[in-house]
């Protein structure tokens, strides 16, 4: 019996290092992809800016660069 309740018990232990682990692995992991998200979402408000500046300051540079893209004519 008490060699059954020392086996549950090195399970237990063994399971709550475990899952420490990958929840930290886990949390690591969301942690960059919520970075590398953040990041790209400031170059694209950045270069929203900078082409809407372009359109105002020059249309045909921005239809220049538009077509060079490859999006359609806005």
């Amino acid at each position: 019996m008490l060699r059954n309740a020392f086996a549950i018990a090195v399970a237990v232990v063994i399971g709550a290092c475990v899952l420490k682990l990958v929840t930290g692995v886990v949390g690591g992991v969301f942690g960059l992809l919520l970075g590398l998200a953040w990041v790209a979402l400031r170059i694209l408000v950045f270069v929203g800016a900078a082409y809407f500046v372009l359109s105002i300051i020059s249309p045909d540079t921005a239809r220049k660069v538009r077509e060079r893209v490859g999006v359609g004519p806005a």
